[in-house]
């Protein structure tokens, strides 16, 4: 691929720098790009110092950088698409639309603008053969977070460290003297910086506060708005009533237009679980009969599929072993190691 030009998605982080890093010595004509994207007003987000970083990281490896503005696209295809999903009553991933609108949507767009052949990013995951596979750290894998890949988007793209696990890129980081060789993993949704998701959220959709109820329909508790929580959740609302029990308490189910959550010690699958559950959105990089598993949430066990039908525009998954979901997450298909495509829970 020498000669070939690559623009790699810099974060400043150690996992895009060594992206970059083994792209050049392989003879690709790199150029490092960070993305810039919205935050809000009150954000304590240091993107100003991990453009440094990226900067940095750059000038040591002797190659372009960029900075490329998305904070319009980013707001839109991301943030914008949160509220109006929580303030339906979903639970939406920011992950996966900040994958699909903005690092594969916006970024390849303008990439192929200026010339690239490729772009690249320091996500754990492979590209085989134009297949999306799980990265080869099973504790890093970010397959999850990239079912809407389409088919046809597969072929420009590159995931350097895909085969490296953390402690061998960490490595490599070293040894080249990359200077962002001994920095942390960022955590948590990156434009919000400090700022708790819920009080985000409470500032930009409409919250009343609400009970909560025991799985026998007691109130035992007040929450600050059912649209806020996801099923599984174990914080973020208080309990006041003697439950006669000394376990956690989980989030089992929500009422959206009752404005009700509620928690118990144990998941009671609900007989319309067994039905299956309905997927839209759906992205397929292979047929229905090469989905084998599925997971709904991130680094979760992979649970066998039963069936998968389509519906109309929907698909019908129903799972070997039923489990409580939250509509709006992905849930991501399988077969062994390959990721064949996603879509979103109703």
């Amino acid at each position: 691929m020498k000669g070939k030009k690559v623009y790699v998605g810099m974060s400043g982080g150690v996992d895009s720098s060594v992206s970059a890093y083994l792209l050049k010595k392989q003879g690709y004509d790199v150029t490092g790009v960070f993305i810039r994207v919205w935050q809000p007003d009150n954000s304590e987000c240091t993107w100003k110092d991990e453009r440094r970083d990226a900067m940095r990281v750059c000038a040591h490896l002797d190659i372009p950088f960029i900075t490329l503005d998305l904070r319009e696209e980013y707001k839109k295809g991301v943030v914008d698409y949160m509220f109006h999903e929580y303030s339906v009553g979903n639970v939406p991933n920011p992950d996966v639309m900040c994958n699909r609108e903005v690092k594969f949507g916006a970024f390849w767009k303008w990439a192929k603008e200026n010339g690239g052949d490729y772009i690249a990013t320091g996500h754990y995951a492979q590209n085989v053969n134009n297949s999306l596979w799980e990265g080869k750290d099973k504790n890093k894998d970010q397959s999850y977070f990239l079912w809407t890949l389409e088919l046809y988007e597969m072929p420009h793209i590159l995931f350097p460290v895909g085969h490296l696990d953390k402690p061998e890129v960490r490595k490599l980081a070293t040894k080249a003297k990359i200077p962002v060789f001994d920095k942390k993993d960022s955590q948590g949704v990156c434009f919000l910086g400090q700022i708790d998701m819920k009080e985000f959220l409470k500032q930009h959709i409409e919250t009343h506060k609400g009970n909560v109820l025991d799985l026998e329909g007691n109130i035992v508790g007040e929450h600050d708005g059912a649209v806020l929580y996801a099923i599984g959740e174990r914080h973020g609302f208080t309990i006041f009533k003697n439950t006669n029990n000394q376990e956690r308490l989980y989030i089992t189910s929500k009422d959206i237009h009752a404005n009700t959550i509620t928690v118990g010690t144990e998941v009671k699958i609900d007989t319309d679980i067994d039905k299956g559950i309905l997927v839209k959105n759906v992205v397929l990089r292979d047929g229905l009969d090469a989905i084998k598993t599925c997971r709904l949430r991130y680094r979760q066990e992979k649970t066998k599929i039963k069936s998968i039908e389509k519906e109309y525009s929907y698909y019908r998954v129903i799972l070997e072993n039923p489990e409580m979901y939250s509509s709006g997450q992905s849930i991501v298909f399988y077969n062994e190691n390959v990721c064949v495509g996603g879509g979103v829970m109703m």
